[in-house]
């Protein structure tokens, strides 16, 4: 018997992670859409661009 190849196993468990990200953000009491677990994540520098953003616009006001 063949088995299961390692990308297969990978992408099951990141599934699995982001399932459960997800009802545990419905049982905190967070409204979550039932599309959250299966929408891409975005990346590191992408989250690091955009939360730069917002802090300079931030420091620009004050």
């Amino acid at each position: 018997m063949k088995g299961i190849s390692l990308e297969t196993k990978k992408a099951y468990c990141a599934k699995t992670r982001r399932s459960n990200y997800v009802a545990s953000l419905r049982l905190e009491g967070f409204t979550v859409s039932p599309d959250a677990a299966e929408r891409e994540l975005p990346t590191r520098e992408e989250l690091l661009r955009k939360y730069r953003k917002l802090q300079s616009d931030f420091s620009a006001l004050a």
